[in-house]
């Protein structure tokens, strides 16, 4: 068990070194590649927690696909891809408090609410098959309406990228 709280520990710290880097580089390309970092960590806590389905899921749909997406809009786009200036709200500040705020709200809502209970200790484990079943039983359709959605937007992108 302790190996398993260290292992947490430093994904973590990964996780949160990457979301500030998301936010604070001013290279958007390098802000993605940072994402991606972030969306990984989320992969292997995942793994740590032993959902390695969920896991593979995080990283097919996030860090493949969406990530992927993202980088296409980039590089689509006809937007300048090295560094940047003046793309800061002048009252980025304000973010700073406010965020705190949200993070306060947030762990006083979760403590007020779980608190005090526990997992199970004899849980059984739940089948890939069972969590599968849960996620694309009702929401097959949603989710070929998105994959839709998702290629419309890259069809898109394209037919605005090209040139003449």
């Amino acid at each position: 068990m302790v190996a398993q709280n260290i292992g947490f520990g430093i994904i973590a710290l990964m996780m949160v070194v990457g979301a500030l880097r998301v936010v604070t580089t001013t290279n958007v390309v390098h802000a993605a590649l940072w994402l991606v970092v972030v969306l990984s960590g989320g992969a292997a806590q995942y793994v740590l927690l032993g959902a390695e389905f969920i896991a593979i899921t995080q990283v097919l749909v996030y860090v493949g696909a969406v990530m992927v997406l993202f980088l296409f809009g980039i590089m689509l786009t006809r937007t300048r891809i090295g560094r940047e200036g003046g793309l800061n709200n002048p009252h980025w500040k304000w973010g700073i408090p406010v965020a705190l705020l949200t993070l306060a709200a947030t762990v006083l809502t979760l403590v007020s609410s779980f608190g005090g209970e526990k997992l199970p200790e004899d849980a059984a484990p739940i089948s890939t098959q069972a969590v599968s079943d849960q996620i694309f039983g009702p929401y097959l359709l949603p989710f070929w309406a998105l994959s839709f959605v998702l290629l419309a937007a890259v069809i898109g992108a394209i037919v605005l990228a090209r040139k003449d």
